[in-house]
């Protein structure tokens, strides 16, 4: 039985069982259940399997691949979820905290992190394939170009490690792009003091002006609040976490 790659669910099946190994590797066994996101024919969920057998679980949103896992993993019977993660209700899983792994869809994969990030208490850790540009600024410091949005509100809760690359050839179909595996492990004592809704407007609202200093680019929701002096004149890519929570606090 063969599965088609479906360009409108973003599939690009991983190949290269040495790829698959490494980051199956790379996971920390903190002893809780594993929820892999769109295994597709099953690469990584053969290794996730060969070393947490009964705490694997997958969801797949493409019913070709749901029917391909039925018939070649058997073991799996009664943990493949047939459905989208994006629209999962998470506290129906009974699981209560969980790892999140998988060759994300790319053209989903910042969702994926938000709704991870909603669910921080219950989701410890990441490991994940992302394109390569996705990755660097899931991973990027305060200063890098490719410092943004996604950098800070996934700093704010998560240790992020950029763990190696992967190129095209590695996949069926090929990507256009290279791709790149990240972990992020869950860590309480990053926590800000603010409200994430409050942090993430703060946030957003600087970085969709990028170019601009701090004193224009937050004028529409500071409004009279005087943002702090050592702060005023910088652009959002030069703060760090600790700085946007210090302005979120002075909002709230």
């Amino acid at each position: 039985m063969k599965v088609s790659a479906k360009k409108h669910l973003g599939q690009h099946f991983l190949k290269n069982e040495e790829v698959c190994c490494r980051i199956a590797e790379s996971i920390e066994d903190n002893g809780l259940h594993f929820l892999e996101i769109g295994p597709g024919t099953g690469a990584l969920t053969q290794e996730l399997l060969k070393r947490f057998s009964h705490r694997t679980s997958v969801i797949e949103i493409d019913e070709e691949s749901v029917m391909y896992l039925q018939r070649y993993f058997t073991e799996l019977q009664g943990r493949i979820i047939f459905g989208d993660f994006l629209k999962l209700d998470v506290s129906s899983l009974g699981w209560g905290r969980f790892n999140v792994i998988g060759n994300f869809p790319y053209n989903i994969s910042t969702q994926i992190i938000f709704k991870v990030i909603e669910h921080r208490e219950e989701i410890p850790q990441v490991v994940g394939m992302f394109q390569r540009e996705v990755a660097q600024r899931f991973a990027a410091p305060p200063g890098s170009k490719t410092y943004g949005i996604t950098s800070v509100l996934t700093q704010a809760y998560y240790r992020v490690e950029y763990l190696f690359e992967v190129p095209p050839e590695y996949f069926d179909p090929p990507p256009k792009v290279h791709s790149a595996v990240i972990k992020m492990t869950r860590d309480q004592s990053l926590d800000p003091s603010c409200k994430h809704e409050t942090l993430r407007n703060v946030v957003k609202t600087a970085f969709n002006q990028r170019r601009k200093t701090l004193r224009n680019s937050l004028k529409s929701i500071m409004g009279n609040i005087e943002i702090p002096s050592h702060l005023v004149q910088k652009r959002p890519e030069q703060l760090s976490v600790k700085d946007f929570e210090e302005i979120a606090l002075m909002l709230e």
